[in-house]
């Protein structure tokens, strides 16, 4: 007899069972956030994008020999002994411009007059700098000598054909985009930017700009969200607020298609916290509970193809578990590199910062100089402690603490 499907188990007002560590949700987050999916864009549009496949030059830049000088494109050979004191008459034939080339063969004794970027002519071996010469009616003298090939652009001296001119996963900058534009190029293949849905629960919340009740606070962490969403170069779907009911959670994190879904509270084990067992029973729940602090009670899973982030409602909790887990995933979705956009620098401690061995703690510091001061804080709800920080420090699981005078690596807000 078949056995009947097993049911998650509701774990609310139970607590957790265990708690996951943070390098064990890191590699859940890495197993599942591979790149998507690519299109293709106008050139105008791609400066920042992740660029999806290697560009091969489909032709050589320059594609003609050209003129690097303004000046007289000569046989070169035939200025050996041209000085101040001893100019060597050429006679002037034509011209030879931007995008209209001269049209003839240059022969013994003959100077074709040319512009930087012209057409070098047939016959030609070199080009005198205007600087070099003196001209009188059709006639141009020529005061210094000039080698073979002097200032004449060769045929992909920029770019060969059939060069790799930039490899996948390049961040697109301006002089890319000039480079495939000098390729003749005006689309390019990218990868897709993640689209992502926040959601952002409870019922004690009111939005920022209407009136608050007398036991409300108002929504931080929307706001929070949707600027780490647009810092990671994706796309934000929709930003909504849902009450504290299994209906609405529910509809919010299944219908549609996005890439990821950002769950904003009720991710521990209250009585209302209903989106870990939703998300457990719409799909998986691998990871609920961390080992760390803040943002123990932060989980992730997967219902159908969207990867879903249940962040703590606490703001400070909040903005650390997006930065560790949902952040990541993000980034990796996108393309970019999985660690974190923060700059890094070395300080000392100006006192003693504690932790417990088998949990991550993410303590925010004040930088002067090359000192670093622990802010002495708790909690966290104190959204105030990330703006007065310069920037945070990571205690490792493995430790209880540095001691004062201890160098650490601060991760800078800035």
């Amino acid at each position: 007899m078949s056995r009947p499907e097993e049911q998650p188990r509701d774990i609310r007002m139970r607590g957790f069972a265990r708690r996951s560590s943070v390098d064990e949700a890191i590699a859940w987050v890495d197993g599942v956030s591979a790149v998507r999916a690519d299109e293709q864009i106008s050139l105008n549009d791609a400066c920042g994008r992740v660029l999806a496949n290697a560009v091969i030059a489909p032709m050589s830049v320059p594609p003609f020999e050209r003129s690097a000088m303004d000046g007289y494109a000569v046989i070169a050979e035939e200025t050996t002994g041209a000085t101040e004191y001893n100019p060597l008459p050429f006679e002037v034939v034509g011209a030879s411009m931007p995008g209209h080339a001269f049209d003839g063969s240059l022969v013994t004794g003959q100077a074709v007059r040319i512009m930087t970027g012209a057409p070098i002519p047939e016959g030609c071996t070199g080009v005198v700098p205007v600087e070099y010469t003196t001209a009188e009616g059709n006639r141009v003298c020529v005061t210094q000598p000039i080698p073979h090939s002097k200032h004449v652009g060769r045929i992909g001296e920029d770019i060969a054909e059939g060069t790799e001119v930039l490899p996948a996963g390049r961040v697109l900058r301006p002089q890319d985009l000039g480079v495939l534009a000098s390729l003749g190029m005006d689309r390019v293949d990218v990868i897709r930017q993640p689209r992502v849905r926040i959601i952002t629960t409870g019922n004690e919340l009111a939005m920022p700009g209407s009136t608050r009740e007398e036991h409300q606070i108002y929504d931080a962490n929307t706001s929070i969200l949707t600027a780490l969403v647009a810092r990671d170069h994706a796309v934000l779907e929709s930003a909504e607020r849902v009450e504290d009911s299994d209906d609405a959670i529910r509809a919010a994190l299944t219908e549609g298609e996005v890439d990821v879904v950002l769950v904003g509270g009720g991710s521990s084990v209250g009585a209302e916290d209903f989106a870990p067992q939703i998300v457990a029973e719409e799909g998986t729940l691998p990871i609920h509970g961390i080992a760390m602090r803040p943002s123990s009670p932060a989980g992730m899973g997967q219902v159908g193809s969207k990867l879903v982030f249940l962040l703590p409602g606490n703001p400070v909790s909040c903005l650390c578990a997006y930065d560790f887990f949902a952040g990541r995933c993000i980034r990796q979705l996108g393309g970019r590199a999985s660690d974190w956009p923060y700059r890094r620098a070395t300080a000392t401690l100006t006192r003693k910062m504690s932790s417990v061995i088998g949990r991550l703690d993410y303590c925010r510091v004040l930088l002067n100089d090359d000192k670093c001061e622990p802010l002495a804080i708790s909690g966290a709800s104190i959204l105030s402690s990330t703006t007065r920080a310069d920037g945070f420090v990571i205690v490792p699981p493995g430790s209880e603490g540095y001691a004062a005078d201890s160098d650490v690596v601060v991760y800078r807000y800035d």
